[in-house]
């Protein structure tokens, strides 16, 4: 892995350095300061919550736990990376730069955050600071210039053979984890025992994750970000969805699977269809396949399996028309991914900035943009059977159209929600996850 790490990333950090100059140039700046952030202090407390790194620091060079630490990019000159290494007996001190990319980078290393702020281009610079507002960094507050970010948001989309082969390894660590987490399902464990297994799998802790878990048994299933973790397993297991990512050097894979307990046959051939639907919409992650149309068409085939188990009478095109698929499937069908697991730039209309809307009826859609090569996108489906949203169906003139007793017979088991990352080639897209998953 190392090997191929090192092999990519001259060409990745040749990459960014032309997308820094030409966002530089756009914007009318000299310098891109970007701040690796600081830890955020709780409310009335003397602790900080987990530090996470800026997704802008992080492109850059694989350091995720550098907090107080910057990257300078002056076009005609080498990158600069200000590294705070304090003193401090509390904490354990991150270890000086080194490896693969350390080479590519003229290091400063320094004891304080005010001793960096020294290092970097002053307030009479025409300087572009990329950074967060709080907590405040007196004397390089940003002013995260809008041309310049949209310009690297929207270059952001296409990832590199460097940040593929991260996220190709967050995949792999993400399926060992969702792989340990099915045999704990299996063996009767509670919602908490099955997170413990994921987590001992990856082996990370919960900060490290690039999202909490959800880790859903029986009804729980239903409710689309479950994060309670019962500590007592249920006295029957019928269906666990799992939705939890792993990480790697900053970048993420997002995936979920949904299984049946032992003797639930109908409910895993409810899942098996729904999978059939889901590997049809990643064959469809191709050049120029628009994004909310594939949502869209989503609606149709889900609302055919809808028809195919029973659960409704009506056409897939009424079904979708009048909102009873949403009812069922009520999210979109994905997301951009990679340094965040909702990446920027999913609606954006170009690199000047633009917003392309949702279509109408579709509120939680998370991306309206054509795919293009070196987009990587979430493909993730869903059935589920949500009493708020079913409530809202049965006074309607269609309600004799959905058949109520099997709604109450799938209703124990939660939902169903399936998802892979994807990456969009020239070609035939490649699947992360199931590739991930085929190694175990």
């Amino acid at each position: 892995m190392i090997d191929l790490l090192a092999l990519h990333y001259p060409d990745h950090i040749a990459t960014l350095r032309d997308r820094a100059d030409k966002a530089l140039a756009k914007g009318g700046f000299d310098h891109l300061v970007i701040a690796a952030g600081a830890p955020i202090r709780k409310f009335l407390d003397d602790q900080d919550y987990p530090f996470v790194a800026s997704p802008h620091f992080k492109q850059w060079l694989p350091l995720t736990d550098a907090p107080g630490s910057w990257i300078v990019h002056t076009p005609g000159k080498k990158t600069r990376l200000i590294f705070l290494q304090p003193h401090d007996y509390w904490h354990v001190v991150p270890e000086a730069p080194s490896g693969y990319w350390a080479g590519q980078f003229d290091i400063t290393i320094v004891r304080t955050p005010e001793e960096g702020i020294a290092q970097l281009p002053g307030a009479e610079t025409r300087r572009a600071v990329i950074a967060a507002d709080y907590p405040v960094m007196k004397g390089m507050e940003p002013n995260n210039p809008p041309k310049v970010l949209d310009y690297l948001h929207w270059h952001r989309s296409y990832k590199t053979p460097y940040e593929l082969d991260l996220m190709r390894e967050a995949s792999r660590v993400g399926a060992r984890a969702h792989h340990a987490a099915e045999q704990a399902f299996r063996a009767g464990e509670s919602e908490l025992g099955i997170h413990q297994a994921y987590l001992q799998a990856a082996q990370a802790i919960d900060a490290e994750l690039p999202y909490s878990s959800i880790v859903g048994l029986n009804e729980h299933g239903a409710v689309l970000h479950y994060t309670h973790f019962d500590r007592v397993a249920p006295e029957h297991s019928r269906s666990f969805l799992i939705d939890a990512g792993a990480s790697c050097a900053g970048y993420a894979s997002d995936i979920t699977r949904t299984y049946a307990g032992v003797g639930h046959m109908e409910f895993q051939a409810l899942i098996d269809s729904v999978e059939k639907a889901q590997l049809g919409f990643v064959d469809k992650v191709r050049a120029g396949q628009s994004y909310p149309e594939l949502h869209i068409h989503a609606h149709h085939v889900l609302a055919d399996v809808l028809r195919e188990h029973g659960i409704i009478r009506m056409s897939a095109e009424s079904a979708v028309a009048q909102g009873v698929s949403a009812a069922f499937f009520p999210h979109g069908l994905g997301h951009p991914i990679g340094l965040q697991v909702h990446d920027v730039a999913g609606f954006q209309q170009s690199e000047d900035g633009g917003s392309i809307p949702r279509p109408e009826g579709h509120p939680y859609l998370r991306m309206t943009r054509v795919l293009e090569p070196g987009m990587v996108v979430t493909i993730e489906p869903g059935l589920y059977f949500i009493d708020m949203l079913l409530d809202e169906l049965r006074g309607k003139p269609f309600a004799g159209d959905i058949d109520w007793a099997r709604i109450d017979a799938f209703r124990p088991y939660g939902g169903i929600r399936i998802e892979d990352d994807v990456v969009c080639t020239d070609g035939a897209p490649e699947n992360l996850t199931r590739n991930a998953f085929g190694l175990i």
